[in-house]
């Protein structure tokens, strides 16, 4: 890779949950929302989504969409997009199994295309401990939020936003498997 990552962001499109928003629909908000892809980029790749952010969308039957290339800088979390790779669950706070083993899937992958390795699968441990040997964290967007009592815990009443509706650090804490109502606080 040409980019440095040191971040993989997920998020939740805030669309209710189980809806059949397509990456189409994502790309029309984020033209709502001002969002422009480079030109160039654009041409090169998905040139029918010129203003998404995100680099790959789940939707709810499981399926994982690419947007961005992951080459390109993304549109996802303020301030923080140029070293990172945003990925987004349609849904708020409740995902489907298919979306849950599609953003695992999405997490080998990445391990596998970042570190420029030829494996083709990687267990969940050692998907977790390559993205911490690249020094490459992965969050929530709402990891983001700012630690307002200086505690250096980011909890629920600091948050600016639920995004993505679960808790990335216990789903890594329990090998990224699908989290239920009560695990994904």
């Amino acid at each position: 890779m040409k980019r440095t990552i040191d971040t993989i962001v997920i998020h939740c499109s805030a669309a209710p949950n189980g809806s059949k928003q397509t990456i189409e629909d994502i790309d029309a908000g984020h033209k709502a929302r001002g969002f422009k892809r480079d030109r160039q980029a654009t041409r090169n790749f998905n040139p029918q989504l010129p203003h998404i952010g995100y680099h790959f969308v789940i939707t709810a039957d499981g399926v994982l969409h690419t947007a961005r290339g992951i080459e390109e800088v993304g549109a996802h979390v303020q301030g923080s997009n140029a070293k990172s790779i945003g990925v987004c669950m349609v849904g708020t706070d409740e995902f489907s199994h298919a979306q849950w083993l599609a953003l695992q899937n999405c997490m080998v992958a990445l391990a596998n295309r970042i570190s420029g390795k030829t494996i083709t699968l990687l267990s969940v441990a050692a998907t977790k401990q390559a993205f911490k040997d690249m020094g490459i964290a992965i969050k929530g967007h709402r990891d983001y939020s700012p630690d307002l009592n200086g505690d250096g815990v980011i909890d629920r009443t600091e948050w600016i936003k639920i995004c993505p509706g679960f808790s990335v650090a216990e789903w890594l804490r329990g090998g990224m498997v699908a989290l239920t109502k009560e695990t994904k606080k």
